[in-house]
Order: C-alpha cells, then sequence, then structure tokens
C-alpha cells in the first residue's frame, strides 16, 4: 500500500464515500491479480459461482448486486477466455451459468493473489475493525437490496 502523507477529507455523502472507498480497494485487488491477466470483477464472479454452482444470470446479478449490462459486458469476456459456461434455462431468456474446468484452474491460480491482498488489508486494518468492516458491508448490502 502507498504510504499517503495527506489526509482524505471525509466526504458527507455515503454513497460518494462508499464508492471512493471501492475504487481504492478495486485498485489493490486488480493490482494483486494483474499477473495472471485477472481483473478482481472476474475473480468475483469466479469466486460467486464456485460458491453457488450453476445459476441464472438474474440470480447471479441479483447475488452480487450488479446490474445486467454490467455482469453481461464481464461475462461475455469470461465467456470469451472459457472460464466459464452457459446454458439455456427453462425458457429463451434464461441463461444458467457456471465455472468451467478452465476457470476453476484459473480461481485455483488466482486464490494466492488474492489472499495476498485480503492478508496485507487485514494487518493494515487489524482482525477486529476488519470484521466489524466485512460485517457492516454485509448488513448494509442486504439492507439496500432490500429497500
Amino acid at each position: 500500500m502507498k504510504d499517503v502523507s495527506l489526509s482524505l477529507p471525509s466526504l458527507p455523502c455515503m454513497c460518494a464515500s462508499f464508492r471512493r472507498a471501492s475504487r481504492a480497494l478495486t485498485q489493490i485487488y486488480d493490482e494483486a491479480l494483474r499477473p495472471l491477466g485477472l481483473r478482481v470483477t472476474q475473480f468475483t464472479l469466479l469466486q460467486a459461482l464456485s460458491l453457488t454452482g450453476e445459476i441464472s444470470q438474474g440470480d447471479l446479478g441479483e447475488v452480487l448486486a450488479l446490474d445486467s449490462t454490467t455482469l453481461s459486458r464481464t461475462l461475455q469476456i469470461m465467456l470469451q477466455r472459457q472460464w466459464i459456461e452457459e446454458r439455456p434455462g427453462k425458457d429463451r431468456r434464461e441463461r444458467r451459468l457456471r465455472v468451467s474446468k478452465a476457470g476453476q484452474e484459473q480461481f485455483r491460480r488466482a486464490m494466492p493473489h488474492w489472499q495476498k491482498a485480503q492478508t496485507r488489508l487485514r494487518s493494515a486494518l487489524g482482525d477486529s475493525r476488519w470484521h466489524d468492516l466485512l460485517q457492516a458491508s454485509n448488513q448494509l448490502t442486504n439492507v439496500l437490496t432490500n429497500f
């Protein structure tokens, strides 16, 4: 992490504060995953699909609180790289997604890089603050997706 001698101003807007924090986090994880040609957005999809198994695109979007346009754009790249597989669902509109063998291998290779970023952040924050922030983030997401 960079040594920042300038203290960032507090932003009074909840949205602006979380978006700024999200961008800073994204930069750290993207840097850690860069040697694999993987972005944290793609890693997150591999992680989510590894946890959920086969899932519809719509349900995946709900799990990750992602709009369909953003999700479709990232999925297209991952389909081209053959990290995920898709098949039709019950009707023509539904797409079912799962991690492919190549995606499982990419996810396995990415785990140590991801874990290194996790460990650095946890160390910088301390275990208690790490746990509190993770819990607060999950709680906030649950509230907002049911708002």
